[in-house]
């Protein structure tokens, strides 16, 4: 990976990062410190399932191999990382919205249903 797309990379993962700081900033220390790691980790999360997204929307879901005389069709790795990432990444966002302050609730949890709904196969 270039360095110019590693560092556009930190980028959208320190705004997803700040974004979500902005909503918890309020939280007492005990359960922000909770907080903090569930950010960190669900921000590189959504990065990481917007570039498996685009790689499978390029590339497709399967990909066919020869398998001696045969042709076989196989789900592509990149599916299958995606198929569970995404699983964490909405568990991992279920915990934030649990923590999140009441008002702001109902906004993150349509914004996480529509995040979702665009990565569903078909």
């Amino acid at each position: 990976m270039k360095i110019s797309e590693q560092l556009e990379r930190e980028k959208k993962i320190k705004q997803e990062i700040n974004r979500l700081k902005k909503i918890y900033k309020d939280l007492p220390k005990d359960k922000a410190k909770v907080v903090d790691g569930l950010i960190t980790e669900v921000a590189f999360m959504k990065l990481t399932l917007e570039e498996l997204r685009q790689d499978i929307f390029l590339n497709g879901e399967f990909e066919l191999y020869e398998n001696g005389p045969q042709v076989v069709k196989r789900e592509r790795p990149e599916s299958k990382k995606y198929d569970a990432r995404c699983k964490t990444y909405s568990s991992v966002m279920k915990q934030l919205i649990d923590y999140m302050p009441e008002e702001k609730k109902k906004e993150e949890q349509d914004e996480l249903m529509q995040f979702l709904s665009r990565g569903k196969k078909k």
